[in-house]
């Protein structure tokens, strides 16, 4: 009944497409659960992960030769999964990798590439012309349930290098609406 309410009043074209992101963004993240919980370190194989991860945003070389799978759930989720892949063809290591723990290996001077290769694709990257400089957001949660959105901005120069970071709570909808 609420629903049919919001459609009369906004228009269906109003409320479909966002309530199919949060329905998407849901249902993504359940399905997560299921696949990590799947995963078996030492067994699972690189096909198995892509069968049920589908392709990766991006494949990653380490300097002892294993393969790091991307799994990027910006801009509206939380999360970024690496998952290791040893000479084997099987899984080593897999992991939520925008943690503060990560965060603090993110250092001054940093190459862009070293901090996406860290943290995998940002929710957004905004360049700022006049200032030669570009922020790098990705938007995590520390713990579950009702801990708030937070975001971890990189701020780069123009030679792609870290100038600063930042970590923030992420305005709430409430205050959005009001700027």
């Amino acid at each position: 009944m609420a629903l049919s309410v919001v459609l009369t009043k906004h228009g269906w074209r109003s409320c479909i497409p966002g309530g199919l992101v949060l329905v998407g963004a849901l249902l993504l993240a359940g399905c997560d659960q299921q696949r990590l919980a799947a995963i078996r370190p030492g067994e699972t194989t690189e096909s198995e992960i892509v069968a049920q991860w589908g392709t990766p945003e991006n494949v990653w070389m380490t300097p002892q030769g294993d393969r790091v799978l991307e799994y990027n759930r910006q801009p509206n989720g939380e999360t970024n999964y690496m998952i290791t892949i040893g000479a084997n063809g099987r899984v080593t290591t897999f992991q939520n990798v925008l943690t503060r723990a990560n965060f603090a290996n993110i250092q001054p001077g940093m190459h862009i590439e070293a901090v996406r290769q860290l943290l995998g694709r940002p929710a957004k990257v905004v360049p700022y012309a006049l200032a030669g400089e570009t922020v790098h957001t990705w938007r995590w949660r520390e713990g579950t349930g009702g801990a708030p959105y937070r975001l971890f901005e990189v701020t780069t120069d123009q030679q792609n290098l870290v100038k600063r970071v930042a970590d923030t709570e992420e305005p709430s909808h409430s205050e959005r609406r009001r700027r």
